[in-house]
């Protein structure tokens, strides 16, 4: 005799959103908020080069590169920056330190280099408290 297993339509539940797909919304939330913490009327400079573009044509220039976590997300580590600087010219790292150091202080770069070089593990809660905080933010900067 062949035993079959109810029939039981189980709705499955929700999905929770992987690692990696909070991180990339993380990413674009605070791209955007770097973008538009920098703007006036709409227009952001180049802290590398100078020229200025509307703010769907900048992107959020990192001094020190994503890949460390523990200034990935650093509001002194990423300023809006040029295609041509941020991606063709791998960064203007040189440029940009120096923009680091006239702006917020001689020695803002090297310890945004020493910076870099912590290991930091952010949790899940915690990325997804830091979106919260960059949304609140945004509507903050968008009245």
């Amino acid at each position: 005799m062949i035993r079959r297993k109810p029939n039981r339509s189980k709705v499955p539940a929700p999905k929770k959103p992987s690692r990696s797909k909070i991180v990339q919304k993380l990413d674009t939330i605070f791209s955007l908020y770097i973008r538009t913490k920098h703007a006036k009327n709409g227009v952001c400079t180049c802290c590398t080069c100078g020229r200025k573009f509307e703010i769907k044509k900048i992107q959020a220039g990192h001094f020190q590169s994503r890949k460390h976590y523990s200034t990935r997300w650093d509001e002194l580590n990423v300023h809006p920056q040029c295609p041509k600087c941020n991606v063709f010219s791998q960064g203007e790292q040189y440029e940009y330190s120096k923009f680091l150091d006239r702006t917020y202080g001689e020695g803002t770069a090297d310890s945004m280099v020493e910076k870099a070089r912590e290991i930091v593990k952010f949790s899940t809660h915690e990325l997804n408290e830091m979106i919260e905080h960059y949304q609140k933010e945004l509507k903050r900067l968008s009245k």
